[in-house]
């Protein structure tokens, strides 16, 4: 497979769609857009009806119902957003969404209403200008969080146009890359890729996006390599999806194969409410479950922070299980790997 499948037509004579469903594709493509690079095509096993990548990647008419819960702009993007292509929800920190497209298109993404051709676009120069002088202007701005879409379908030459100024801002400390592009499309992470990527000659980070174990490729992880050996910190972000990853052993294995890669797992995000994607949704408590089920059982380095995006744009709150539960006395009870409680003391306590 030598190009990304773009339609419904192109999914069907890959063998990855039933000439049968072609109404429902069509229908489904016609509202989101479609897009999976051959490098995410060869992983799905079209025999398998439940492979957790195609699920990730071909459309499904479940799509098209919108629940009365979920809405365009499930996280508050647009509420937060004082100039275009800038959101500013925390004090020290900014989104810079200067692409709206994607190499691929998950079909659970919070953003789907604003990704892709039919999306908010390119930032034009005069916009890009009008962002940099925004986050120049605003002292308070550490990072600047390059996302989007993806900013890694920008060729090397309009991304170093994009991260070298940043560089010039002498409050700026911290360049974070959010991308799925060194999984799906490995062969884009070359030399000249990488320079830019460090073009603003700060601190820079580079968020990898996977979901299940497979989509660690072997050319996933070189592209994680040459990332890593130039310098670059690299950061793992995943979502809890039903039917992808919603048991232990797929998320274990996830999680290793990412720290086996020189990838520190960061957020576990819960799905946000966009439309058309409950069928992905698990609940909180199953959740948790899953999360609290990882604790003891892999390393350390593996365990991510289990995140939820409050609706409406009030930001991340941390929603993982506790294993410290206050007893009423001044002690606390705190819950082993093992699920044995004990009984922790309070401050002060006299010695015997």
């Amino acid at each position: 497979m030598s190009r990304p499948l773009r339609t419904p037509q192109d999914l069907i004579e890959a063998g990855l769609a039933a000439p049968e469903r072609r109404a429902e594709l069509e229908a489904v493509a016609e509202r989101y857009t479609l897009a999976i690079p051959p490098a995410m095509a060869e992983l799905i096993d079209p025999d398998d009806p439940n492979d957790p990548i195609a699920r990730q990647f071909v459309p499904s008419g479940a799509e098209l119902e919108t629940t009365l819960e979920e809405r365009a702009d499930p996280i508050g993007d647009l509420s937060h957003s004082p100039v275009e292509g800038i959101v500013h929800r925390y004090p020290d920190r900014v989104l810079l969404k200067a692409v709206h497209v994607c190499p691929v298109y998950c079909r659970f993404c919070f953003r789907r209403e604003m990704i892709g051709p039919q999306g908010l676009g390119t930032l034009s120069p005069e916009a890009l200008a009008r962002a940099l002088g925004y986050i120049a202007e605003h002292e308070e701005i550490w990072e600047v969080i390059l996302t989007g879409g993806d900013p890694l379908v920008l060729s090397a030459r309009r991304l170093a146009e994009l991260i070298a100024p940043l560089g010039a801002i002498g409050h700026v400390q911290v360049v974070r890359i959010h991308s799925r592009v060194p999984v799906v499309e490995p062969e884009r992470i070359d030399a000249e890729l990488i320079s830019a990527l460090k073009a603003s000659g700060r601190s820079t980070y580079v968020a990898v996006h996977a979901n299940h174990p497979r989509e660690l490729t072997a050319a996933a992880r070189a592209a994680c390599a040459r990332l890593a050996d130039s310098g670059i910190v690299l950061l793992g972000q995943s979502v809890l999806l039903k039917g992808v990853n919603d048991d232990p052993d797929t998320l274990a294995q996830l999680l290793r194969a990412m720290v086996e890669t020189r990838i520190k797992p960061y957020y576990l995000h819960h799905p946000d409410l966009a439309p058309g994607t409950s069928h992905f949704r698990l609940s909180i408590e199953e959740g948790r479950k899953l999360v609290a089920g990882l604790r003891g059982r892999i390393s350390g380095l593996c365990q991510p922070t289990y995140i939820l995006d409050i609706p409406g744009g009030h930001g991340k709150a941390s929603i993982g299980p506790s294993a410290l539960v206050p007893r009423g006395d001044g002690c606390f009870t705190v819950t082993d790997f093992n699920g044995q409680e004990h009984v922790y003391p309070p401050a002060g306590t006299e010695s015997a």
